[in-house]
């Protein structure tokens, strides 16, 4: 696909935008470079925090000492439940502030609290090292909150919040819901995308290939659901699912194959496909029209999935 004439001006603009950071060949970079300039390109993409919005950082007590978290909480809260949200960055890159802005905007427009997890990056933390963080922020936030959890995350976030939602379905208090925003969820080889899209912008099939071995240190199961939810043989019991996939992602099939599972096993599940949208796209919300209409679906997802007061 020709990309260039295919997608929209302010698309582009964003792709562009973005690439601008990146050298080529970006991955081949050291891992603390690639994070430097990760970092970098959050911030320039952040935008203002919301003013009725406070954020507070502390601690969880994790396998390894301290597990940072930051909890969002609007002047006048809905308490109707919690979101533990999941950042991305392919589980090698990005924490607390890559994805502050998105964290406190989605605090804002649903009004209900958000806890986002700096879980433990690979390679230096190899799976399933970010799992059990995102378990022990999820008990945390269960026993704290004291009301029910919708989870949620884009790209590798949206991969954690999956794992963690096949895991957490047999505790006392299970997840409501799940609302995942162009994640990784089937493995290599599984859909279409990964080859109709394999070279598209922002994210390529060989980039993913590249993530998967720093985040298992070359040795990646794929049978283990704590690390491609698909590969789970039983898909029943789990939550009301949403999947937002970007159409021009190497990753959008995943949204259909996961949904269809969770259907054949009785659950709810329905995938979106934002059409003319590239992986990331929410760090571009401001700037294309097309994604600021996908975060206003995805806000409305995460509201409807709670009961009414």
């Amino acid at each position: 696909m020709n990309y260039r004439t295919y997608l929209d001006t302010e698309v582009l603009g964003f792709v562009d935008r973005m690439n601008g950071f990146y050298p080529p060949d970006s991955l081949n970079l050291p891992i603390a470079e690639n994070r430097r300039i990760y970092d970098q390109m959050s911030e320039v993409f952040r935008e203002a925090p919301p003013v009725n919005v406070a954020s507070r950082t502390f601690s969880l007590e994790g396998p390894e000492g301290g597990l940072p978290v930051r909890l969002y909480q609007r002047e006048d809260p809905d308490d109707r439940v919690a979101i533990l949200y999941f950042h991305g960055g392919g589980f090698v890159l990005g924490g607390l502030e890559s994805h502050d802005d998105i964290c406190a905007e989605t605090c804002a427009r649903t009004g209900f609290q958000v806890l986002a997890v700096d879980y433990r990056l690979a390679p230096e933390h190899a799976h399933p090292a970010a799992f059990e963080d995102a378990c022990i922020a999820f008990e945390w936030l269960s026993r704290t909150a004291r009301k029910p959890v919708v989870l949620m995350g884009e790209s590798a976030g949206g991969n954690l919040a999956a794992c963690l939602a096949h895991h957490a379905r047999t505790l006392p208090c299970p997840p409501i819901g799940q609302v995942l925003v162009y994640p990784s969820l089937c493995g290599p080889g599984k859909g279409c995308s990964r080859v109709t899209h394999a070279h598209a912008p922002l994210l390529a099939e060989a980039d993913l290939d590249v993530y998967l071995k720093l985040r298992t240190n070359g040795s990646p199961d794929y049978s283990d659901p704590r690390l491609i939810p698909y590969a789970d043989p039983d898909f029943s019991g789990l939550p009301p699912t949403v999947v937002f996939t970007a159409e021009c992602d190497p990753l959008s099939s995943d949204g259909d194959l996961y949904c269809a599972r969770i259907r054949d096993e009785g659950g709810q599940a329905v995938w979106v496909e934002e059409k003319g949208l590239v992986h990331g796209y929410f760090r571009g919300r401001t700037q294309s029209s097309r994604a600021r209409d996908s975060f206003d679906r995805v806000m409305k997802a995460v509201l409807n999935l709670v009961p009414s007061p």
